[in-house]
Order: C-alpha cells, then structure tokens, then sequence
C-alpha cells in the first residue's frame, strides 16, 4: 500500500519567484562576506570589461562575476587553471535559480608563500643595512649616459625612451635587454647590471620594468641581484611594476621610482625648462652686455674730450719747457747771488784770521784769562785763610797748651804720658810739662787714692 502525502487547506504554498527571494535573504544574511580559493575556468572577458568564470574545484565549481571597476585593481592578468584567493558576497540570481558570487577582490594563491618569502629577505637585508639612507648614492644632476636594463620589447622602454625624448633627447640611452619574468630572469638581470656598471661608462643605470602580479616581480627579489645593487658604483634608479609595486630592488637603489617614466624624468632635466633658463640668461647677458657697452661709451667719450691736437700738445709741452727754463734761470741766479754772498762773508772771516790779529786776538783773551785768573786765586787765598783761621780757632778750643794756660800739667815717662799712679813707681823719673816749661822730677811715694 502506497503512502502519499496529503495537503491540508490551511498551508500556504511559494510561489518560485518567493521560494527564490526567500532563498536569495537567507544566504546573503548569512554568507555576506567570504574568502574562497579555487581554479578559474570559461573565464570570458567580453567588451563591457567585466569578468565572468567559474571558481572550481576537484568536486564542485561555482560561477563568479568580477565587474570593470573591482578587476581594474587585480595586479595580474588571470587565466584558466590559475589557482586564486577571492574575496566575494554569496549572491542569488532569483529569475534563474542561480548562486553564483560577486567578486571584491583577487590575488594569486600562490602569493601567500612569495609574500613570506618576500618579507624575510626584506627584514635580513634591512637588518644587515643595505636599505640605508647614507649608503645610497646621489643621481647626478643631467647625466649624459643613462644605461636602461629591461626587455626591449615591453611597455617599460617605450615609456622611458618616449619620457626622454620629449624631455631631453640628447641624453645617450644604451639599452641592455633583458628577461624581467620567469626562471632566468634574475640571472639575466644581474649579468647585465654587473656588465653596465663594471664598464664605468654610464653616468646612471635604470632597472626596471612594467607592472604585474607579485610572481610576475619575483625576479627583482632576488638575493644576489639585490646585493649587486647594493654594492654597484654607478647610481640605480630602479623602476619596477606600478607605484603600488614594491620590490627589494626598490628598497636597496639609490632612488626608487613610482613608474619607469618616473624613473626617466628623474635622470632628464625638463628641455622646456631649460630653454626658458637659456632664454632668461640669454636676455640677463644681453642686458649686461647692454650696461657694459654703455659704460665703455661713456668711458670713450670722456677719453675723447681728453685727446688733443699734437700741435696743442707740442705748444704746451713748450709751455712748460719755458716755464723751467725760466725756474731754472732764476734758481741759478739766486744760486750765484748766495755763492758770492757767502764768499764775501769768508773773505771776510779770512781777513780777520791773519797772523798778526789771530796772535793780538790770542793776546787779548790770554790778558782776560790771566786778569780772571789773578781774580779767582786772590778769591780763594781770602777763602782759604778765612777758612785755616776758623780751624786754627777751634783747635786752639781743644788744644793741650790752651788747657795747661788753666793750671794743667802733662806728665810723661819715657815720653809716654802717665794717667795712672799704677803705671810709675818709687824713684822713677818723670818729666812735667807746665805752660811755660817742663820739669823733671823723681817719684818718691806713690799714693793711690783708695
């Protein structure tokens, strides 16, 4: 006995656009935002510029739509079988049944495992120095041979070449072709870095290339290229991807430009602006020039107001020559006038100088010395004599005669004077001077006073 399976009047049944709606509310309040990783297949690019593909896997696959203003930001080009990482909204088509996703964002998958790699050789290079402001060399000022290393055939050299051109074509490029993508590509590089700066013969070295995805650089992340960078003489402006783009290049160079035409106006001097500097110098130079040319006119004129006629200038030369002869004529003159002036006053003097009135002139001063003479001798005798009869006064003040003419006597004993009664004894023989005479006399007692 089959079961079936009955409806009751009081249910109410969707309808499918409901069932859908419903369906479409549920898994978008549910799953707004996902990260999902899959392989793209039948992806189609049409005109409009949005991306449809689908996302799969071993088991299932899912479709997906990228729009125009959300893929313009994918930093590579996908293709099919490209593993990737999106970021998307679950979304429900109502009409059709469909689930499908709404794509925000895209990156390679495998760009989990380069990015690591990418950030530890960045912190071991910065750690060891190689990113340091004070090793980094300055880019001269207008370099006059600029070597370019990248593939003659992308983007990146028209844009650089096109950039001097317009600016300053006459600077010297030397393009060095080279792989910028895949396994060779770093050795390629290097050896073709190493070659331009060991040759010494450019002034700067452009290292670059257009932009892509994080594997697409990979090549400019590599070790030994970086140190070659590093240690290179010529200074590398390095100009690799989009100015979103970094690479380690980028971080060890001189300079780092945002776009390789970036790089090329680094390295050229804007040909407009230097013709308006030429222009302006010109107009400076012209304008001095003009002052210069002026002031010697000037000096010129003043110096011809000064040029005369040779015959003006002979006549005042005669002028002058006159005048000196006249000053000459007359200083020989006063000269001769002085001469028999002085001669007359020696004539003079000579006449006073002979013999007869040197010997009465000699006479004379001899009479005056001798009458001085007398006069001082009879003023020094007076002197003198004034002076022997004050000594003579005062020694008769002191004078032994002059105290024996008070009642005094000198006694002496073998012509020695006796001051002591110790020094005579009885009977010696003693002589008495007295003011008038001396006395002899014969000791008989001698008595000390006690």
């Amino acid at each position: 006995m089959k079961n079936f399976t009955t409806f009751t009047p009081q249910e109410t049944a969707f309808t499918v656009s409901q069932l859908n709606r419903q369906i479409q509310q549920l898994l978008e309040a549910s799953l707004p935002w996902i990260l999902v990783e899959g392989e793209i297949s039948n992806l189609a690019k049409p005109a409009s510029g949005h991306w449809y593909f689908s996302l799969k896997d071993d088991k299932a696959q899912i479709r997906c739509t990228m729009f125009k203003n959300r893929n313009m930001a994918v930093r590579f080009q996908p293709k099919n079988g490209d593993l990737v990482r999106l970021r998307a909204r679950v979304t429900f088509y109502g009409p059709r049944g469909d689930c499908q996703l709404g794509v925000e964002s895209m990156e390679s998958a495998g760009e989990g495992a380069l990015q690591q790699a990418f950030e530890r050789l960045k912190a071991n290079l910065q750690l060891e120095g190689l990113f340091d402001d004070a090793h980094k060399k300055p880019l001269p000022s207008n370099p006059e041979r600029v070597a370019i290393i990248t593939s003659p055939v992308g983007a990146a050299i028209r844009d650089i070449v096109i950039a001097f051109e317009r600016r300053f074509p006459l600077t010297e490029l030397t393009i060095l072709p080279s792989l910028v993508q895949g396994q060779d590509a770093a050795k390629n590089l290097l050896k073709q870095l190493q070659r331009a700066d060991h040759s010494g013969h450019f002034d700067a070295i452009i290292l670059g290339r257009g932009g892509g995805s994080l594997e697409d650089l990979w090549s400019f992340n590599d070790e030994a290229l970086a140190r070659a960078v590093f240690h290179a003489r010529t200074p590398i402006v390095s100009a690799v991807g989009h100015e979103t783009d970094f690479t380690i290049t980028d971080f060890v160079a001189d300079v780092r430009a945002a776009t390789p035409t970036a790089a090329a106006e680094l390295l050229s001097p804007d040909g407009n602006q230097l013709k308006q500097q030429i222009n302006q110098q010109s107009r400076q130079l012209l304008l001095k020039m003009q002052r210069q040319l002026e002031q010697h006119q000037q000096r010129l004129d003043f110096l011809s107001k000064r040029i005369r006629h040779p015959k003006e200038r002979i006549d005042l030369q005669q002028n002058q020559l006159n005048q000196l002869n006249r000053r000459l004529h007359s200083s020989l003159s006063q000269r001769l006038e002085n001469q028999h002036t002085r001669l007359a006053h020696l004539h003079q003097r000579l006449l006073q100088s002979t013999p007869e009135e040197s010997i009465k002139q000699q006479r004379k001063k001899l009479e005056d010395i001798d009458k001085r003479l007398t006069l001082a001798l009879s003023h020094n005798l007076k002197n003198k004599q004034n002076q022997f009869a004050g000594l003579v006064e005062k020694l008769n003040l002191v004078s032994p005669l002059n105290i024996l003419s008070r009642g005094y006597a000198i006694t002496t004993k073998d012509g020695q004077v006796v001051n002591s009664t110790s020094s005579v004894r009885k009977g010696d023989k003693l002589r008495t001077r007295l003011v008038d005479g001396e006395i002899d006399c014969v000791v008989e007692e001698v008595m000390p006073h006690s």
